[in-house]
């Protein structure tokens, strides 16, 4: 019986930015940068200079987070032209390939300057890794890499967003996305078994619940509770050949997810398994951001 990830998942092919997230993500980001004002900027560009900035890419990369640059210039001044050259999506060979520029006053792209670098870079940095974990499944797998939510505070939905430039997938956004019962709701409840009744008793039926395992005895307990997802913490590639085939004749269209210590050189090992599901974290906590540039050009 094939398991069920679309219901699991109903995000997962959804690439578009959430727009309202962008917008509160890059006003707090300007407030902070800002505060007073651009005193620097202020005192040496005269308000009337009028120029362009190009954004280049100094390094092989996944391009990400230039609708965000947008956001942080146009948030800064409305008057500012800003022309994306490379989309989202695309890869780049570095060596100062121009992705976007944007035209206008300079004293308004000087100040927006480091806000909308510091986006693009670590957003481009988490698209980068997450294709560079993809690359690493084999090419006949059907399993899914998918983020966590070890992310940013205040910039998950970029980041999540980067994960899916990336060609990676989202896992849950938050706490209310989806119950997931790991060792200490566990600890907590006395036992696999109550945790899982009472996320059934407490959640309505819509809500799929996976529970967090060691061994092959704890899921055992978690299907015959009624966990419809599994989630197989710390497995090696070897204990997950083993129990994969015994949990697939055993509870049928249970999803797996293989999870913890997920690196690139071990991924292709774990895809090998047979697992629906490989979560990582490193994909977002680990990625570094790339090297980007505003060159400014005066009229």
């Amino acid at each position: 019986m094939a398991t069920d990830l679309e219901g699991l998942f109903p995000i997962m092919k959804t690439i578009p930015l959430d727009v309202l997230a962008c917008r509160d993500a890059v006003g707090a980001a300007l407030r902070e940068d800002l505060g007073n004002g651009d005193i620097t900027t202020g005192a040496v560009v005269r308000p009337e200079a009028q120029g362009s900035g190009l954004v280049l890419a100094r390094q092989p990369l996944t391009v990400c987070g230039l609708p965000v640059m947008a956001e942080v210039f146009r948030q800064i001044d409305p008057g500012l032209r800003f022309e994306i050259v490379v989309p989202d999506g695309h890869q780049c060979a570095g060596q100062n390939a121009e992705l976007a520029r944007v035209e206008g006053s300079l004293s308004s792209i000087l100040t927006a300057e480091r806000v909308a670098l510091n986006f693009a870079q670590r957003m481009s940095g988490i698209a980068t890794l997450t294709r560079e974990f993809c690359k690493r499944i084999p090419d006949q797998s059907q399993v899914r890499l998918a983020d966590t939510r070890k992310t940013t505070p205040g910039l998950r939905h970029l980041e999540k967003y980067a994960v899916r430039v990336g060609g990676g997938h989202n896992h849950r956004f938050g706490l209310d996305d989806g119950v997931m019962i790991k060792d200490n709701h566990i600890i907590a409840a006395g036992g696999i078994p109550e945790a899982v009744r009472r996320a059934r008793e407490g959640c309505h039926h819509l809500v799929r619940i996976q529970v967090e395992v060691e061994s092959l005895e704890q899921a055992r307990e978690a299907t015959g509770a009624g966990a419809r997802v599994l989630l197989l913490d710390n497995f090696s590639p070897d204990e997950l050949s083993d129990i994969v085939p015994i949990l697939r004749q055993e509870a049928p269209g249970v999803v797996l997810e293989a999870s913890g210590g997920i690196a690139l050189d071990t991924i292709a090992a774990v895809a090998r398994t047979g697992v629906d599901v490989i979560s990582c974290g490193a994909i977002t906590h680990q990625s570094r951001a790339v090297d980007l540039a505003l060159e400014v050009v005066v009229q």
